[in-house]
């Protein structure tokens, strides 16, 4: 399979500074931003009708010959460099972000600076925000040096150093210095426009680049890992410490599926394996906020975790339709709220537990947790203990369907086998028998799963079906890597789930909705992972970097990939697939590096 002109990819990237994230088009418009939280409304929205949607875009009055975007080296400041007839200028998009007064700075402010290059471009520069989701639009109140946009209780205001008129009127502008476009949300921009910009600018710069140049990130494929890793940063709500799985809604997982989901949640799971790619490059920092998060949740314990919460911690997000969005490239339904926080997910037990584990472990951090250990522990046996012989949903969150899963027990086994380092760590010989215990029974339950005539695990108890999940007992070390049993899984995997150049099916059985028709990008880089533990090196490394071919031009992955033409499609930038290459990146540079590595991740 070659890629071609012609797939479909996302052609925006993304600026943010842990408090919203917003979609930048080559075209220079803002296609998607939610204000004031990820979960809220859009305020622009062309990316699920362009109508409905709103705009904010400087776009030359001639039309767009050529655009090219890129970020500032180690940043999330992103600058689109647009070529017209009448000249080039260069947009620079950021969300200011660093520290003041021993706190960190992340207002609800979205900075543009536009700057010629050559010629002299004639530009038209339009914002029309728009209001609960397209329904609504705001009122607009011209000043002086600014626009104030207001609907009831809601106000924005853009603050800018360019004649009003030419915006409030819509007359293209002739640039020939920098101006800046700065939108605010709830609190007016009171401060020298130029100086403050540059300043805001520079010191956002000097933050992300300290924030990477404080990673241990090892050097196989670095700069494709730092991208990653600084597009997971922004996926951390940082007031509550609540990691999204993606900032979008419904984009589908392939044009007419009707797999369109709302992502802007925060699912123990994805949080799991963000936080578990984080703190293999050295960042402990998102732990600790998401710890404060899960606190919070655990203090209105309703007898079990959900899958997902809001960013506040929320129980209920009801889903609905939103029958007037055209969706995206048509695709309908639009959804709002997700209703796979009802269902029964019994991994997150075990995720939640690994996921906070160095907390309590790792001598870095365990003084500060001495108190709190014993009973978050406790905490997590109850629930894997009262859990565990139940059916569930599972990892992809079949809808009206349960099975004992396999995936569901393997992490019931790693959450009871962190208790035990826990219990032999700060000699709890209680939770060490609970425990113990609990880890044997998760054990059965899995082996319930093997099908002795394939020599592979199926998806679930009595079950038939392979599926891309099960890679992880090879992965979290419940297969011996190096033993038969786990390579001979491996191959039937790819004998089933394989496409074509390394990506992978999360499973080819009918579900709620048919078929898949995509892969699931995570999946692939799972299976690099795999192909790195049971020491298939060199195919590893060969699939890995076939994978960073389906990336858009900015390096940024998308949920899922057609097979056949390389399209990117679901939810984008997507947390996931960005974890999955962390991961797999970290696991073949350790492998090169040492060859006795990722001994028992519990031992």
């Amino acid at each position: 399979m070659k890629h071609d002109q012609k797939r479909h990819t996302y052609d925006s990237g993304i600026i943010g500074n842990c408090s919203y994230i917003a979609h930048v088009e080559k075209s220079t418009n803002i296609s998607w931003l939610c204000w004031p939280t990820f979960e809220d409304t859009f305020v622009f929205g062309g990316m699920l009708d362009e109508q409905a949607g709103g705009e904010f875009s400087v776009k030359p009055e001639s039309g767009i010959v050529a655009s090219n975007q890129h970020y500032t080296e180690n940043t999330n400041i992103l600058c689109t460099v647009v070529d017209s007839e009448d000249g080039q200028y260069k947009v620079t998009d950021f969300a200011p972000r660093f520290e003041q007064y021993e706190r960190y700075f992340k207002p609800l402010t979205l900075i543009r600076k536009i700057e010629p290059l050559s010629g002299h471009p004639r530009l038209r520069v339009v914002c029309e925000p728009v209001f609960n989701y397209g329904k609504g639009k705001f009122t607009k109140h011209r000043g002086s040096n600014h626009i104030q946009y207001e609907n009831a209780d809601v106000k924005m205001r853009l603050s800018t150093n360019m004649p009003i008129s030419h915006i409030f009127d819509d007359t293209p502008y002739v640039i020939s210095k920098p101006i800046y476009l700065i939108l605010t949300y709830g609190s007016p921009f009171e401060a020298p426009i130029e100086r403050t910009s540059e300043d805001f600018l520079k010191r956002t710069k000097h933050y992300w680049q300290l924030w990477v140049k404080h990673a241990s990130i090892p050097t196989f494929y670095q700069k494709q890992v730092i991208r990653s890793a600084l597009t997971l940063k922004l996926h951390q709500y940082e007031d509550t410490g609540a990691i999204i799985a993606a900032s979008t809604t419904s984009l589908p997982e392939f044009p007419g599926s009707g797999r369109n989901w709302d992502y802007r949640y925060c699912w123990l799971r994805d949080s799991y394996y963000v936080l578990t790619a984080l703190s293999h490059i050295g960042h402990f920092e998102e732990m600790e906020k998401y710890a404060a998060y899960i606190a919070n949740i655990t203090q209105t314990d309703r007898g079990r975790l959900q899958p997902l919460y809001g960013i506040m911690g929320q129980h209920d997000l009801t889903e609905r339709t939103l029958d007037h969005l055209k969706g995206y490239l048509n695709n309908q339904p639009i959804r709002v709220g997700n209703q796979a926080f009802e269902h029964i997910q019994n991994d997150v037990y075990g995720q939640a537990m690994i996921a906070l584990l160095p907390l309590f472990t790792d001598h870095r951090f365990r003084h500060q947790n001495h108190t709190f250990t014993k009973q978050w522990t406790t905490f997590i046996l109850n629930k894997i203990e009262s859990t565990i012989d139940e059916f569930d949903a599972g990892i992809w969150e079949f809808r009206n369907f349960e099975n004992r899963h396999c995936y569901s027990n393997l992490f019931q086994w790693a959450g009871a086998t962190a208790a035990l380092k826990i219990a032999k760590q700060y000699d709890f010989p209680d939770l060490h028998e609970r425990a113990d215990t609990l880890r044997q029974k998760a054990a059965n339950y899995i082996e319930d799963c093997y099908d002795p005539r394939r020599e592979a695990y199926t998806n679930a108890a009595e079950g038939n079906n392979l599926d891309a999940s099960t890679l992880q007992l090879i992965m979290m070390n419940y297969l011996d890597p190096a033993s038969e049993k786990a390579k001979k899984h491996l191959i039937e995997l790819e004998k089933e789930l394989k496409g074509e150049n390394g990506l992978f099916y999360r499973y080819l059985h009918s579900d709620d909705f048919g078929k898949p028709k995509a892969t699931f990008l995570v999946c692939a880089f799972w299976y690099v992972e795999a192909l790195a533990c049971v020491g298939r090196l060199d195919e590893a490394q060969d699939v890995f970097k076939k994978l960073l071919s389906y990336g858009n031009h900015l390096m940024l992955f998308s949920e899922d990939v057609n097979d056949h033409d390389g399209s990117q499609w679901g939810n984008f930038p997507q947390a996931y697939s960005h974890v999955g290459l962390v991961n797999a990146a970290y696991r073949i540079a350790m492998k090169i590096d040492s060859p006795a590595f990722f001994e028992s991740l519990y031992e």
